[in-house]
């Protein structure tokens, strides 16, 4: 599972055998949330979550959009087209 990002301590991981649409599994802190990124433009939206507060999940959400193109470019690298 390869991480596409890190920030806050958290990491952002796309899976090598996952499935469209494009989109990251955030992990930290005990927690895991799965946001869906919209490719190109975004806006990642939360898909799952399991202990994030809504804090968190704002920030991370905040951090995602800013990191997308990053996001975007390892799912095509990984799976293809998003």
């Amino acid at each position: 599972m390869p991480t596409v990002l890190r920030f806050n301590g958290l990491r952002a991981v796309i899976y090598p055998n996952d499935h469209r649409p494009a989109h990251v599994h955030v992990m930290g802190h005990g927690c895991e949330a799965v946001f869906n990124l919209h490719c190109p433009e975004g806006p990642p939206e939360l898909r799952e979550n399991f202990g994030f507060s809504l804090k968190e999940l704002n920030s991370i959400e905040s951090m995602l959009a800013a990191e997308l193109p990053t996001a975007c470019a390892e799912w095509e690298v990984i799976h293809g087209q998003p």
